[in-house]
């Protein structure tokens, strides 16, 4: 018998204001520009997919696909200005996964 009720929320549940906070570095990074729409519609899309499943999941994975971008950013940019070869890359969509 379990000590813990089935129903209990997993340990890396989001905080309530992720989005808001992730969507403020967002704003903030260097590639705001592209990024901040590119988010909204992409959050946009996951409310409209958590509203038809009842389902906080698609917003959750909208978040931390974003939070790993973001924190991706630097190694990317140091790599991009670094002038190295990255014509044997990966595509990101296979990194992060297919957009909502």
């Amino acid at each position: 018998m379990s000590a813990q009720p089935d129903h209990a929320a997993p340990s890396s549940a989001l905080a309530p204001t992720a989005a808001a906070q992730l969507r403020a570095q967002l704003r903030a990074c260097s590639r705001a520009e592209s990024w901040v729409p590119a988010f909204e519609r992409d959050w946009a899309t996951a409310l409209d997919d958590a509203r038809l499943s009842y389902s906080l999941t698609p917003l959750h994975d909208v978040v931390r696909a974003w939070q790993g971008r973001l924190a991706a950013l630097p190694a990317v940019t140091a790599f991009s200005e670094g002038g190295m070869d990255d014509s044997d890359g990966v595509d990101a969509a296979d990194v992060f996964g297919t957009r909502p």
